[in-house]
């Protein structure tokens, strides 16, 4: 996925808010210029055949409803909520982000099966527990298989 730095500093900013539990949200996407729109056959939102892949436009915030520093989880109305707002200005949900406050950026087994209802999704991860400040990773998670995928900045206002 391209990001926006701006974008990505949000996500951070609500990680840092509370240290002390897990923040979640979901990231908004559009297919990148020239991607040809949709995912690609075998492919995932954030990643299509031509490479172009998907461009972030918008950070919805969502809470976390076990405000648990141990795990997250939307609430199925607020993500319900999200998904339709997104929809509507046609977009897609391009990813998932959460912190972990207590552990390296790198999906938790309950990260891994929760995922299992998101296939395809980028979940992006800010770690808050380095010493060398927040840490962000993203992944896409396909049954237990787990792979690093690359946050590549966006160019300056192609979130719109």
């Amino acid at each position: 996925m391209r990001i926006d730095p701006e974008l990505l500093a949000e996500i951070v900013a609500h990680a840092q808010e509370n240290p002390r539990i897990e923040c979640c949200g979901v990231v908004a996407a559009r297919p990148a210029e020239g991607s040809g729109g949709g995912q690609a056959a075998g492919g995932t939102a954030g990643e299509r055949a031509d490479g172009a892949g998907t461009v972030a436009t918008h950070v919805y915030r969502a809470e976390n409803v076990h405000a648990s520093a141990l795990k997250f989880e939307i609430g199925p109305m607020e993500l319900y909520r999200l998904s339709e707002e997104i929809e509507e200005r046609g977009w897609e949900i391009g990813a998932i982000y959460h912190s972990h406050v207590r552990s390296a950026p790198y999906p938790s087994q309950t990260d891994i099966g929760f995922a299992a209802g998101w296939p395809g999704l980028e979940w992006i991860i800010v770690g808050l527990a380095g010493e060398g400040g927040p840490e962000v990773r993203s992944y896409l998670i396909e049954g237990a298989a787990v792979r690093e995928v690359p946050i590549v900045p966006a160019p300056q206002g192609a979130a719109g």
